[in-house]
């Protein structure tokens, strides 16, 4: 497969640029996509434009990383049905650095052949005063033009309008990729579909600039949703799901991943995953014969996981899905458990799963008291019943005698007990003196 089509068969394109798959195929190039500081972190959404920054990279081209320092401040109107709110300039600043760190885990930046490579276009906008930028870009692109653009036609026939800021940030957007061309070579600009217009003011206004030179070439992604037609990047409650491990724990990020559904996992796993073809097609193939098993879905946050959360994050996140829903727990697994995993743990458990013990002085309590107390059990009669009956274990040993002594010193990091009934009833209980 050539590089264009690999990216057509995993779903990852959608608007392309008469000769670039030709190009592409005879000719090394840079090739570029923006992210905005609207947040100090990517989310999973911004997964689409680093996919095809890293199959650029496999194929030998050079990536380029634009991390919008100057249209950050601006906002894109497209996909928006209204004004962003502005952000502070060290809010800004604070974001590009974290998003500059965030994108440093994807590309290669040391290798030798073809390293990639970041670039902030406030380096280049803060140089350049409004009469130059008249003179430099609009005065290449007419008004016609721009009103044309998707993004332009649905805010200008809305209710709320459309400030002349954001109708100029396909303006500015333009400009990156002709300053990227003439400083830098870059002759190919990569996004997700809603960018189509702002890449086509960038790829005219070089044409209408420079008479000769290298051609430029531009390709699009199709905007990711579910297969419910919802948001994709999202969870049930309407958070984003981000590629920062403190605003998504690596649990919740691996638990996205491993619930989508069945035509979701299919599209998925050819998107974010770098798996060969071959081996994509047989894990789908072998899916559909036991779908029951969801060993697509776990492949894919398997593999997703770990491209974003390296194997670590992997690890930590398989250990808390094993706790919170596998089978048996041992002492070996609770003792592993830090101080940070467990307050995960509280986390992700349901509240009705997190009860409270006030030891209240005594120095230990009978395990049947302990049941009841907490709330584990409705009362003692049913918290005798099921320790006689072999169903409770206490901090993963099991618990037969119906008058064992639990101290408060049995705690974990001297706060957490954990106590099992049956094979799927898991519960902390937070202890206190």
């Amino acid at each position: 497969m050539t590089l264009i089509e690999e990216l057509r068969w995993r779903g990852l394109l959608q608007d392309i640029m008469p000769e670039t798959e030709e190009y592409l195929e005879n000719n090394k190039v840079k090739g570029y996509a923006g992210f905005d500081p609207t947040a100090d972190s990517l989310h999973i959404g911004n997964l689409v434009p680093i996919m095809l920054l890293c199959h650029l990279q496999r194929r030998g081209h050079m990536p380029v990383a634009l991390v919008g320092g100057a249209t950050g401040m601006i906002g894109d109107p497209s996909g928006k049905s209204a004004e962003r709110q502005f952000l502070s300039e060290d809010v800004l600043r604070h974001n590009e650095n974290a998003i500059q760190r965030q994108l440093m885990r994807f590309l290669d930046f040391e290798t030798k052949e073809n390293p990639a490579e970041m670039v902030n276009n406030y380096d280049w906008f803060k140089e350049i005063n409004f009469l130059t930028f008249l003179r430099e870009a609009g005065k290449y692109i007419t008004v016609n033009y721009m009103m044309s653009k998707d993004s332009v036609k649905s805010r200008i026939s809305g209710d709320s309008g459309i400030s002349y800021t954001e109708f100029t940030y396909q303006l500015i957007q333009g400009y990156d990729f002709y300053w990227l061309y003439k400083n830098k070579n870059v002759q190919l600009q990569v996004a997700g579909a809603d960018q189509w217009g702002n890449i086509t003011t960038g790829t005219t206004l070089i044409r209408k600039k420079q008479e000769e030179g290298l051609p430029v070439f531009a390709f699009t992604a199709p905007l990711i949703v579910r297969e419910d037609g919802t948001k994709f990047g999202k969870t049930a409650d309407g958070q984003n799901i981000w590629l920062d491990a403190k605003r998504t724990s690596p649990f919740r990020f691996f638990q996205y991943w491993l619930n989508v559904s069945d035509d979701d996992a299919e599209r998925y796993i050819k998107i974010f995953t770098f798996l060969p073809v071959s081996e994509i097609e047989e894990a789908i193939s072998a899916h559909k014969e036991a779908p029951h098993l969801r060993n697509l879905q776990k492949t894919l946050a398997k593999e997703v996981t770990i491209i974003v959360h390296g194997e670590a994050g992997l690890a930590k996140a398989e250990h808390l899905t094993a706790f919170l829903f596998g089978g048996n727990i041992t002492p070996e697994m609770l003792q592993s458990l830090s101080a940070e995993m467990w307050e995960d743990v509280l986390e992700n458990m349901y509240v009705s799963d997190r009860k409270k013990m006030a030891f209240e002085g005594r120095e230990s309590v009978g395990i049947l008291d302990l049941l009841a107390e907490s709330g584990v059990t409705a009362s003692k009669g049913d918290a005798k019943r099921a320790v006689t009956g072999g169903a409770v274990s206490l901090n993963g040993n099991k618990v037969t005698d119906p008058m064992l002594s639990v101290s408060f010193k049995d705690s974990f990091n001297g706060k957490y007990l954990f106590v099992q009934s049956g094979k799927k009833n898991k519960y902390i209980i937070e202890c206190t003196q």
